[in-house]
């Protein structure tokens, strides 16, 4: 399954992998959440808001050249660690791709399935939905 994968998610499986423990992949996590480039106030509109996660999460999405890439943002810091993680997995896939991504696989590889609470795992299956739904629209 780590065949084929976009340079930021190899990036983000090495240096997830590297990590010994639980704490050091918590710290991790949240050195990838700050990496996300902050939405305006404009993109954190309710358009954007992604219903069916317990924190506030907006999700922006371009298709250049029939690939999607995707942008995020939430106020909550874990989170948005695990939406930096799922966007280094999903930028540049094609909708047909996107439609196959194994969520639940993906945090595994990370070693980070096991930490997520059911209601974060609810929430990131949200945006993964959101992200298929304007894929596929």
């Amino acid at each position: 399954m780590t065949d084929n994968l976009p340079g930021a998610a190899q990036q983000a499986l090495e240096a997830f992998n590297a990590c010994p423990g639980w704490e050091q992949r918590a710290r991790l996590l949240m050195q990838w959440g700050e990496r996300l480039q902050p939405l305006s106030d404009a993109e954190r509109i309710d358009e954007h808001r992604v219903h069916g996660c317990e924190s506030l999460v907006w999700l922006v999405a371009e298709k250049q050249d029939g690939i999607w890439h995707f942008r995020a943002g939430s106020e909550a810091r874990l989170l948005r660690g695990l939406l930096a993680v799922l966007l280094a997995r999903v930028d540049g896939l094609g909708s047909d791709e996107l439609a196959r991504l194994d969520l639940v696989g993906w945090f595994e590889q990370l070693g980070l399935q096991r930490q997520l609470s059911p209601s974060r795992s609810n929430g990131l299956n949200a945006v993964l939905q959101r992200m298929r739904e304007l894929a596929a629209s």
